[in-house]
């Protein structure tokens, strides 16, 4: 079992590998402590290294470490979902179910699918803009573009896409993260690991997922359970003492992959070795993923055990107790699973956030899509500390303490 939590080493030249640095852990906003001592974090200038370079200085020599005591904070949101909406009773057409059947097990009454018209890529786009607009942040102020999904339009990522479509000239740097329903919030601990670091001072961190293109639906377990959507969050570098992103805690068990997945098909032509050594049936048949396959039994335990136990490992670290946060946001999976992590936690019902019913399970476009909302209505202040966490396939999850603002 990998697992992250909240530790990081920073990166040392080359030049100074014989420097031991401790460990430092991200704990109360703008600290970095081991063994309760103030650490400031080393990185190297690639700038200076590249100006270095232009004049015949080598690579090594031109690595001068610079002191970076860098915060970041959130400060734009936004999200977008597509226009075709299917409620439960619009299921119930195709597959043996009702409204009362889904509601009652799942707590979701719509969900929001793609159509030919549109993409998972679009919809990515307009929320990037809500979130720029929101942080008055031009495009081309942007250093990075996290793309969080399982679902790009490209095998190869469907990040690149997004600066582009921004109309973005600088070419910021722009790659997929994949991690199923707990991908948003790796993205948003990676961009605070980039910010940390000194790399880059403003990061777009993009939640987007169409899970409707992988559900069988004529499986009636899984079909009312998934939408399309996606979500984006601004997080921008900031001076450590207003920092905003507390700590964090991840986890991923390979073993439990068997539970959730959508894996790539055999082919119906395998590869055959003939009596004389040659392979028989080349070129091998075009490969596919198969639909989404769960065993919501044990998808549901183990959602309620690890989650509870990550966030409080959070809190810890931020130290804070669960008494001490303005929300909690889970990833949408399940209303039973959002109530009972908030009754482990003690949270009471009307400091979770939640917005299932109307869209289903959105995937890493969740935890986004139910912020942005929050954030829109006036609920989620500038100020206020969230407890969010995402949980899905791998098996991964993680959480992470914010403050919003």
């Amino acid at each position: 079992m990998a697992n992250a939590s909240g530790f990081f080493s920073p990166t040392v030249p080359s030049a100074r590998s014989r420097i031991i640095f401790p460990s430092i852990s991200l704990y109360r906003p703008g600290y970095c402590s081991s063994a309760g001592i103030f650490k400031r974090v080393f990185c190297s200038s690639t700038v200076e290294g590249a100006e270095k370079l232009s004049s015949g200085v080598s690579p090594s020599a031109s690595r001068e470490p610079r002191l970076v005591s860098k915060g970041c904070k959130l400060v734009g949101c936004g999200s977008a979902v597509p226009d075709l909406l299917i409620s439960n009773d619009d299921l119930s057409k195709i597959v043996d179910t009702s409204d009362e059947w889904i509601s009652v097990r799942t707590g979701i009454r719509h969900r929001r699918v793609l159509t030919g018209k549109e993409s998972l890529t679009g919809l990515a786009v307009k929320a990037a803009k809500k979130a720029l607009q929101m942080a008055e942040l031009d495009p081309d102020e942007l250093d990075l573009v996290l793309m969080c999904t399982s679902t790009p339009e490209d095998i190869f990522g469907s990040a690149p896409q997004i600066p582009k479509a921004l109309g973005c000239k600088r070419n910021p740097l722009a790659y997929d993260i994949t991690a199923a329903c707990s991908g948003f919030v790796l993205g948003l601990v990676s961009a605070s690991c980039y910010i940390r670091g000194g790399a880059f001072n403003n990061v777009l961190v993009i939640g987007a997922d169409a899970l409707s293109r992988f559900v069988d639906w004529t499986d009636r377990g899984t079909c009312i359970l998934f939408g399309d959507a996606a979500g984006a969050v601004v997080v921008k570098a900031c001076n450590s003492e207003d920092d905003g992103l507390f700590s964090f805690d991840l986890h991923s068990d390979g073993e439990g992959q068997r539970h959730l997945n959508a894996t790539i098909r055999e082919n119906e032509a395998s590869l055959a070795l003939g009596s004389n050594g040659s392979v028989l049936d080349f070129p091998p048949s075009r490969s596919s993923y198969s639909c989404i396959q769960m065993n919501g039994q044990e998808v549901f335990r183990f959602a309620c055990r690890c989650v509870p136990q990550s966030i409080e490992s959070a809190l810890e670290k931020a130290g804070l107790t669960g008494s001490s946060i303005d929300w909690l946001l889970l990833h949408q999976a399940n209303q039973r699973i959002i109530d009972a992590v908030a009754a482990r936690l003690e949270v009471p019902p009307e400091r979770v956030i939640s917005n299932l019913a109307n869209y289903g399970n959105t995937s890493a476009a969740s935890i986004p899509l139910a912020l942005d909302e929050a954030v829109r209505s006036g609920k989620v202040q500038a100020g206020h500390t969230i407890a969010a966490a995402g949980f899905g396939a791998g098996l991964t999850w993680g959480s992470v303490i914010v403050r919003w603002g």
